[in-house]
């Protein structure tokens, strides 16, 4: 069962319910002739990043979605706005400009106030900016945990009916402990304030549209917050799937695609005709009948889906080895993986669907057993020359591909040519892999369609922030990046030359690939403690006495990691997959099947018998 202590974001409707009341009353008590309520269409913006903060607003009806613009990357989607909350008031309180875009995921009814409106009701009437503020300070105290999704839409895009397969996660979504519904087009003749009352009585609920259903299809994906397309990877993506409205780059964010067969992985055909033809924000390969499957589509449905995070470090990422060693052996499940550099090389066993034996062999023989960093070259680019290390990626991964992998991937890089974090999610996973670890000074960078790609850890060493854009439910991170990793005495008295090679230390490279690697990998404290604010359990390895190129010190690095592991999970008081989960909704009485008429808010009641010449508008001024 969910945990119910703080983090609940059914516990804060109380608070929105008393804005709503509050602002009824005064407007019904003194009715100011700037307040308006307007309609938004699926898909309309409310307002925009640098749009000036000069109304505030409170969503009546429908849904809003909250997304964060990223330098060059997609907008990150914060989360749901429900009725009865405001939005956009810190910005308006602050008389500053808007920091996010929002925009209504289905149809919405806003209710605004001019900005010196409200500040003229708040003298008169100070127990509204009480509510208010009530509001905000449970948004900090549960960091957006309030404003999950809980209305999906599962729209097939293939012959096969989909409906067994919802059926399951349905089940397996009332197995945590909640109450779910599956809505399918016996219900297109329904009221619109059905499907209202049937999503508050309920913690989650399924929308469900098969093949040759059109008009249920959009239907549904007008009326969800995250939409999943179900198609088939071995035949072409329809030319005509059901879309969600509005800007493109936002709502791709909002639909995700399953792609499901009775196929293994290794027999499918490749996703890439999906990807182009769907463009969504997240992608999910799923196998008929494999319960492992339904559960984790189930736990990324209820915010308990696991993200991995893994930084770089060289020989002493080692220990994110043992860090999944002690997941395993702890029943934890990992739904999405990440990192930079060795974390990212790493990382990658797993999501490919690697038992834990075999993953371990692998790096073995790639760092262990091979000194990928000993074909020495004159340093006009860097020490090495890379050639063995990119023989070694190739018999690795082969023609491996990162979006065909069997959990979602992705590695970062840092680009030279643009100055920002490359985020691979897409194509030949030994080529993200080649640029993840090109550490520079010590492995060439990797060029890829005229972009110069090195080490990840120069600008993201431990990438929380990519996994969260990804997953909503907690986050593991496992850190090494600030564990010791020069060998001081080495450095201030170097071996002489002819004792460096009869040692075999050459293999390693000369002392300067410690500075050069070790460089690459710091971040300052202010970067680094942003980072790790971002996870849920943080696990910070110390293979202390090991040198960041010390490849053989594979057994020590583990057994530190996996210690680390073992200490930071016997401290949580609950289980990982509840820490972001919310509580079920208390118990209301079940919806009846007689057609219902709408109530109406207490503000939009206010505003009917005292603005009966006003119609809200079609749509919102951007």
């Amino acid at each position: 069962m969910p945990v119910t202590s703080t983090g609940s974001h059914f516990e804060a409707d109380t608070a929105p319910d008393a804005l709503d009341v509050t602002l009824a009353r005064i407007l019904a008590d003194d009715l100011d002739p700037r307040a308006s309520w307007f309609a938004l269409t699926e898909g309309d913006r409310l307002f925009s990043e640098g749009d000036p903060a000069d109304t505030f607003y409170v969503l009546q009806s429908g849904r809003l979605g909250v997304f964060t613009p990223r330098e060059g990357q997609p907008p990150e989607f914060i989360g749901v706005v429900h009725p009865g909350t405001p939005v956009g008031e810190m910005a308006m309180l602050a008389d500053t400009t808007h920091t996010s875009n929002v925009v209504a995921l289905r149809d919405s009814e806003i209710i605004a106030l001019p900005r010196a409106a409200f500040f003229e009701m708040v003298r008169q009437h100070p127990d509204l900016m009480a509510d208010v503020a009530r509001v905000m300070i449970r948004r900090a105290r549960q960091k957006g945990d309030n404003d999950v999704p809980t209305v999906f839409g599962f729209v097939s895009a293939r012959s096969e009916p989909i409906r067994p397969f919802v059926d399951a996660v349905h089940k397996a979504v009332e197995t945590q402990g909640y109450r779910a519904r599956i809505i399918d087009r016996n219900a297109m003749t329904r009221a619109t304030d059905w499907f209202s009352r049937i999503e508050d009585s309920h913690d989650f609920v399924l929308y469900i549209a098969e093949t040759g259903d059109p008009l249920w299809a959009n239907l549904c994906a007008r009326q969800v917050d995250r939409l999943f397309i179900v198609g088939d990877p071995d035949n072409c993506p329809p030319p005509d799937p059901a879309r969600r409205n509005g800007d493109s780059e936002l709502v791709h964010q909002l639909t995700d695609l399953i792609l499901l067969s009775e196929k293994p992985l290794s027999l499918r055909t490749p996703c890439q005709p999906w990807l182009k033809a769907m463009a969504p924000g997240r992608w999910f390969h799923c196998v008929e009948n494999q319960p492992a499957d339904v559960e984790r589509i189930a736990r990324i449905l209820t915010g308990a889906s696991v993200g991995l995070v893994l930084s770089g470090g060289g020989a002493r990422a080692y220990a994110h080895i043992g860090v999944l060693r002690a997941l395993k052996a702890a029943n934890i499940p990992v739904d999405f993986i990440g990192g930079s550099s060795m974390g990212a090389l790493i990382g990658a066993g797993p999501a490919l669907g690697w038992t834990q034996d075999h993953m371990e062999q692998r790096i073995k023989d790639v760092f262990v057993h091979s000194d990928p960093l000993s074909d020495i070259a004159f340093p006009l680019i860097a020490m090495t020359r890379a050639g063995k290390l990119s023989r070694l990626l190739n018999t690795t991964f082969g023609d491996d591909t990162i979006e065909d992998m069997a959990l979602p991937f992705f590695a970062v890089s840092t680009n030279l040519t643009t100055g920002q974090v490359e985020v691979h999610r897409e194509g030949l996973l030994r080529h993200a892999m080649r640029a993840t670890v090109a550490i520079p000074g010590v492995i060439p960078p990797f060029v890829n369609n005229g972009q110069v790609l090195v080490d990840g850890a120069v600008l993201r060493n431990f990438p929380s922030d990519v996994m969260r854009r990804f997953n909503r439910g907690p986050m593991i991170g496992s850190d090494v990046s600030q564990t010791r990793g020069v060998n001081a005495e080495q450095l201030e008295n170097p071996p002489s030359w002819w004792r460096w090679i009869m040692s075999g230390a050459w293999k390693q490279g000369p002392p300067i690939v410690s500075i050069l690697m070790r460089a690459a990998t710091l971040s300052t404290s202010a970067e680094l403690a942003e980072a790790r604010a971002e996870t849920d359990v943080l696990i910070m390895p110390k293979p202390e006495g090991i040198d960041i190129r010390e490849w053989k010190a594979f057994d020590a690095g583990v057994m530190a990691g996996q210690k680390a592991a073992n200490e930071a999970l016997d401290q949580l008081d609950r289980p990982v997959a509840d820490l972001r989960r919310p509580a079920p909704k208390p118990y209301t009485p079940p919806v009846t099947t007689a057609p219902h008429h709408t109530t109406p808010s207490p503000i939009r009641s206010a505003l009917a018998r005292l603005l009966p010449q006003r119609k809200p508008q079609e749509t919102a001024e951007n």
